[in-house]
């Protein structure tokens, strides 16, 4: 299984608001043009569904996810219901350090061993371009430092 991490640093936003702007699928489709759309409505226990579609290679990928919400924690937990993955999985988790920090990471697997070794390393960075590009646009001036927080710091890419 293949997966992708990703830290951000926000700057002068507080955690409760960066979780509070990151819950917030529903406008992701404006702030990425990789992402097509993403529609949310409510699931069971507690949970939120949310169906995307985001433009990948030379069609889209679809998928509907099972988002789980711990806002005394800071932290989104998200699994595939069903969709084009074989597998995918991940967390969001925001977290108060020399600013506020936002986490990403995600496992996922397409179920196309013959193609893992050309879609996944192409999917690893499509899912780190989009992320940084939603990110910096929830957060203006928001910066990548690295998959784990730690890493050289450099400007949010593009997609």
């Amino acid at each position: 299984m293949r997966s992708a991490q990703l830290t951000v640093r926000t700057g002068g936003v507080g955690a409760d608001e960066a979780y509070r702007r990151i819950r917030d699928f529903a406008r992701y489709p404006e702030l990425s043009p990789v992402v097509r759309t993403v529609t949310v409505r409510q699931g069971t226990d507690g949970e939120e569904h949310s169906d995307w579609e985001v433009y990948f290679r030379n069609g889209i990928l679809r998928w509907t996810e099972a988002d789980r919400f711990d806002e005394e924690r800071l932290t989104i937990a998200f699994r595939q219901l069903h969709g084009d993955f074989e597998e995918f999985t991940g967390t969001w988790r925001v977290r108060v350090g020399a600013g506020c920090l936002i986490e990403f990471a995600a496992e996922f697997d397409f179920g196309i061993p013959s193609l893992a070794g050309i879609l996944d390393p192409v999917a690893e960075r499509v899912l780190k371009e989009t992320i940084a590009t939603v990110l910096t646009g929830l957060f203006p001036g928001a910066t990548v430092v690295g998959p784990e927080g730690t890493g050289e710091h450099e400007p949010a890419v593009a997609a």
